[in-house]
């Protein structure tokens, strides 16, 4: 399945070293100001070589909007964004085209399509992205004409074991890691060093905050708010968990402390109050140590891959959020007004 969205609907398409890669976006409210710079801005925070904590991989990630824009806005019909590849190295591959890296997707692929990309992952790879990024970007534009102090952040919180406690939104992209706070730079810069330095990857966790939500959005039972929000981070192919508000921590309180607590949904639809949300983000599978497959082959990955994925994986859960937020805004549209 590569369409999400029920009112604003996003099918994203291409592979890692394929031609290109972009998304196709039908339901977009027409008369929307739309040009490259706004897609741009945000797949500028999401592309690759941007510091010695990312890969080295070189791709400009030039947008070009192929339809549904007229005159500098958009006319309602479907969007077409595209990005080029202009860095593929596929013949990093070669040598290990016919075995399954640990960690990847590789076999289950195999498996249940009989064939698969074995050019850096193809559609499993974290390059699919792109289309999520240029789809997201269109819903935050659209979504300042309806509510204009609505801002989605997401930002680094955890590397490792070293967690971020005190939060300064003003910070996040004036850092490599996109951290919210500055003390914790040099201490996850020796971290990611020293993995580097064994060929090795570091998970973490990333944070998202919606302030100024738009009230009354989501339904029950089914169509819970924060049931989209999860299906939607959990849909990028490095999370491996999700919570919201209180999540597990939730375990440890009482009912009134429970109570006491300003959530921001209740009964699966938004109240207006700011949400939080976690995502645990899993270490990147592709590292440079040799290692040993499932059935006992040994192999070396040489492609340019990330050391960790949290910096650049930050506007990719940006995107998420304010697609799920558009969709279920559209939603009410169509229903309630």
């Amino acid at each position: 399945m590569n369409t999400f969205g029920k009112n604003f609907r996003v099918t994203t398409f291409g592979e890692s070293h394929g031609v290109a890669l972009g998304a196709v976006i039908d339901g977009c409210l027409p008369k929307i100001e739309l040009n490259e710079k706004d897609i741009q801005a945000e797949l500028d925070r999401r592309k690759p070589g941007q510091s010695e904590i990312t890969t080295p991989r070189k791709e400009a990630d030039e947008v070009q909007i192929l339809s549904g824009v007229f005159e500098g806005r958009t006319t309602g019909m479907p969007i077409t964004a595209v990005v080029f590849n202009t860095d593929q190295k596929p013949q990093d591959y070669n040598k290990i085209k016919d075995l399954f890296r640990p960690g990847h997707a590789d076999e289950t692929y195999q498996n249940k399509y009989g064939l698969r990309d074995y050019r850096g992952g193809g559609r499993s790879s974290g390059r699919e992205t792109v289309g999520r990024v240029i789809a997201g970007s269109i819903a935050k534009k659209v979504l300042k004409t309806i509510k204009n102090d609505l801002n989605v952040k997401a930002y680094t919180k955890q590397i490792g074991d070293i967690l971020v406690n005190e939060i300064d939104l003003e910070v996040i992209e004036k850092n490599p890691f996109r951290a919210p706070n500055l003390e914790v730079v040099e201490i996850w810069d020796k971290l990611v060093k020293q993995a580097q330095k064994e060929k090795d990857s570091l998970g973490g966790m990333v944070e998202i905050v919606i302030q100024n939500m738009i009230p009354n959005l989501g339904s029950p039972v089914f169509a819970k708010l924060e049931a989209d929000f999860a299906k939607a981070l959990m849909s990028i192919g490095a999370v491996k968990g999700f919570e919201i508000g209180s999540g597990f921590d939730s375990i440890l309180m009482k009912g009134s402390q429970m109570n006491q607590k300003k959530e921001g949904i209740y009964g699966g639809i938004s109240n207006g109050e700011d949400m939080l949300m976690r995502i645990a983000v899993k270490p990147t599978p592709s590292i440079a140590q040799r290692q040993k497959t499932k059935n006992g082959e040994e192999l070396e990955i040489i492609g340019r891959h990330d050391p960790l994925i949290m910096p650049r994986l930050v506007p990719v859960a940006e995107s998420m959020v304010n697609l799920v937020i558009l969709d279920h805004y559209l939603e009410n549209k169509m229903l309630y007004n």
